[in-house]
């Protein structure tokens, strides 16, 4: 059993879509296989421009036989890649011979485990649309939920879970510290805590400047530039598409979760009482808390899955990832890699960084699938401007949510600014500067702002002239700079 094709990507989520998708367009007399553990993949649909390289956009889930024409898709998984001869074979033992190979496998999520087996079976892990719906079977019945991680995919559950007693547990000082700092964190706690603004009321607007040092205890500032680079998403707005109500009519239907900060669990055992898990969380200052729960879910982030055999081995990132070039080469002839599988092994731009996004698996994915036919076609591409500037758009506690640049000072040391605006229940803008120019920025709510800031960032305008009158609502700077 054989298949032969010019183009093969492995990997049925958006980095791999991507990548056959671009590859139709760029080589459509190509023959392009896409190998896939599921009949059912996703792709990008609704994309739409925040600004002039920044897109929104929904993940659309499809079967295999609706892909754009001239896709042929095996629905099996890759087991061994021989990169010298240029051949591949799946499970069932079929031989795929290519010329071209793009490696698309995603990550694995981190799911904690309590050691025994009984015990694991009341974890989830939440990765993908399986185990969503496992969520959702588990909720029906439950009372007490305990959510651990601090991410995209944990925020969100805090947010959307409703009847259901929510315990959050995070190691961190703040909620969603994987995106936003400890300033915004509270914005979202404010909002979700507090009624709408009436539209007779006039919100507060506060401005403030401050220096990095301002902000956290010296012993936590290299904690927390590291902590800003990590990240993990299920997808843009996953929830929409699932009641996540649980089974406790007692408790307020929207309830805050009660968080427990700085805090990791030590110890899971099944209750004696009851058929209730019982937890025991360390808190960083040595203490102890024991709470009960129906089930746990992990939410911790992914690591780069690449659980197949080579005829030689891959060169790995420190983080476990397949390491690529710009041009989203691997060391292994003719073998790209794009998307959660992969680490970035060139240097950052100076407002560029990885992180395992829904937004970046596409950027990746379509670059690979451009640099396979340039290759192929004899021509010369050039690594695509995305990769200039870090930019993603997201929802976090019912708010929009734009991150540019080095939205939390990432790699900046301690020689930065912040300027902050924010206006409670409506926005919060950060701005972080250095030596007077943007060079990150965080927008929370409806700004308008995110084509003006991508711009600033850019152009590398000085801003030190305009003090903080660059946040000031009575200036209109979306008019000024654009």
């Amino acid at each position: 059993m054989s298949r032969n094709c010019t183009f093969l990507v492995v990997g049925g989520g958006i980095a791999g879509v991507s990548c056959a998708e671009t590859l139709t367009i760029c080589c459509p007399d190509e023959t392009i296989l896409l190998l896939t553990e599921s009949s059912v993949v996703k792709s990008v649909t609704n994309l739409v421009p925040v600004a002039r390289y920044l897109h929104k956009f929904d993940v659309r889930e499809q079967n295999v036989s609706d892909l754009r024409a001239g896709i042929g898709t095996i629905v099996d998984q890759l087991a061994y890649i021989n990169s010298g001869e240029h051949w591949a074979r799946t499970r069932t033992g079929l031989v795929i011979n290519y010329r071209h190979l793009c490696l698309c496998t995603g990550g694995a999520a981190k799911v904690f485990s309590a050691g025994e087996e009984e015990l694991n079976a009341r974890i989830i892990g939440l990765r993908d649309t399986d185990s969503v719906l496992e969520l959702q079977r588990r909720l029906a019945s439950a009372k007490d939920v305990l959510i651990l991680g601090n991410g995209g995919i944990a925020s969100e559950l805090a947010h959307e879970l409703h009847d259901v007693n929510v315990h959050w547990v995070i190691k961190d000082a703040h909620i969603s510290a994987t995106f936003v700092d400890p300033g915004a964190a509270e914005f979202f706690q404010l909002a979700k805590r507090e009624p709408d603004q009436t539209a007779t009321t006039k919100p507060t607007t506060a401005i403030k400047r401050m220096r990095y040092s301002e902000l956290l205890p010296t012993a936590e500032q290299e904690e927390e530039q590291q902590r800003s680079k990590r990240g993990a998403a299920l997808g843009p707005d996953w929830h929409r598409s699932f009641d996540l109500g649980g089974g406790c009519a007692d408790s307020a239907s929207r309830a805050m979760p009660k968080i427990y900060y700085n805090s990791q669990i030590e110890r899971v055992e099944q209750s004696p009482a009851d058929t209730a898990l019982s937890v025991t969380l360390k808190h960083n200052d040595g203490s102890v808390e024991h709470l009960s729960c129906d089930f746990i879910v992990s939410a911790t982030g992914v690591q780069p899955r690449h659980d197949y055999e080579t005829d030689k081995p891959f060169h790995l990132a420190a983080d476990g990832g397949i390491k690529v070039d710009e041009m989203m080469r691997t060391n292994l002839c003719d073998v790209y890699a794009a998307g959660d599988v992969c680490t970035a092994g060139w240097p950052n731009g100076a407002h560029w960084f990885q992180m395992r996004l829904w937004t970046q698996a596409r950027q990746m994915g379509a670059m690979a699938g451009r640099s396979m036919a340039a290759v192929h076609e004899g021509e010369t591409v050039y690594q695509d401007f995305c990769f200039e500037l870090f930019g993603h758009v997201t929802q976090l506690f019912g708010f929009p949510v734009v991150l540019l640049g080095r939205f939390n000072g990432q790699d900046l040391g301690r020689d930065y600014e912040l300027l902050v605006r924010c206006t409670r229940n409506k926005e919060y803008i950060k701005f972080v500067l250095q030596q007077g120019r943007l060079r990150g920025a965080i927008l929370i709510g409806d700004t308008d702002l995110a084509e003006t800031c991508e711009n600033l960032i850019l152009n590398g305008t000085d801003l030190t002239p305009y003090g903080d009158d660059i946040l000031n609502p009575d200036i209109d700077i979306e008019d000024y700079f654009d």
